[in-house]
């Protein structure tokens, strides 16, 4: 029985599943000597740049103001997509650790499945989708251990409310994404972004600066948070998005933790565990079944 999605396809998954990955140990590297209200700034007004650049080496615009539909899918994405859950999960961290966060934001591709199936009518629900979902689930559960899911009872519950709020502003940005109107894969992106940039502005501006010492290894690690797992992953969201579907696009938040995993083993000498192989087996194993097709569901060009 083929699978659903083609060879770039996967390619291009796993491509923007890195990029997403590589910001945990560029964040790690900012945050040592910045404050975060200029790190998020900071990658979003260099994003925007870049993207900016592009758009108008490629002679591209953004679209005039009385494109309503378009600049109110911008705004959507910069604001609720982007701008809020990146404050969201950075004033959740301060409680809660990176583990137990990431076990959290992992429930983003079931919120996206089931926006999806409302929403799109070549995204319904089917028993592989849902058991692909479970099963990836479960993988993330093995990979981030034991200690991830204790804390489950004993962190902060606002902190882990706030988490699963930034997960469904990322399921809703995907979903945005998925029915945005045709423009550019440039253009949307660097205006998204852009009005995210502002959005944080107020972040970056309340921060305390007292006591930073900022080092040139620093700055490198904002200026490529900007290149790569927010400009570079921007444009391929909005790519990957209208290639496949916003489903396909979600399972990214169950691949990152695998990539995250092999970043850390490979730049920071971490050791890799029996249990992040059997991990690495169930999200990938997830991820596929989640994209077989239904043996009773007729293929239609839309899927």
């Amino acid at each position: 029985m083929p699978t659903q999605r083609s060879l770039t396809d996967w390619v291009l998954f796993a491509l923007l599943s890195f990029l997403w990955a590589s910001a945990f140990a560029l964040t790690k590297v900012a945050v040592s000597g910045l404050p975060t209200g200029l790190i998020v700034f900071g990658r979003l007004a260099i994003a925007t740049l870049i993207l900016g650049v592009l758009m108008v080496i490629k002679g591209e615009r953004f679209p005039p103001l009385s494109d309503r539909s378009a600049w109110v899918t911008m705004i959507a994405m910069g604001t609720i997509g982007t701008a809020a859950p990146f404050y969201l999960l950075t004033h959740a961290q301060k409680d809660i650790d990176s583990a137990l966060a990431a076990l959290l934001i992992s429930s983003t591709p079931l919120y996206v499945a089931a926006l999806a199936h409302f929403r799109f009518a070549d995204e319904q629900m089917s028993w592989n989708k849902a058991l692909g979902i479970a099963v990836g689930f479960a993988g993330v559960a093995v990979l981030l251990g034991p200690d991830a899911m204790a804390g489950l009872g004993n962190s902060s519950l606002i902190a882990q409310l706030l988490v699963l709020a930034g997960g469904l502003c990322y399921s809703i940005n995907t979903i945005i994404a998925r029915g945005a109107p045709a423009i550019s894969a440039s253009v949307l992106p660097t205006g998204f972004l852009g009005i995210a940039a502002l959005a944080s502005l107020p972040m970056a501006l309340s921060a305390d600066y007292s006591g930073v010492q900022p080092g040139v290894l620093h700055a490198a690690a904002v200026i490529a948070l900007g290149a790569l797992p927010t400009a570079a992953a921007g444009w391929l969201l909005m790519y990957l998005v209208a290639r496949t579907s916003a489903t396909f696009v979600s399972l990214t938040g169950y691949a990152i933790p695998v990539f995250a995993a092999g970043i850390g083993f490979f730049m920071l000498g971490e050791q890799l565990s029996w249990a992040m192989m059997l991990a690495l087996a169930l999200i990938l194993a997830g991820v596929w079944l989640s994209q077989r097709r239904s043996a009773a569901k007729p293929v239609t060009p839309a899927e």
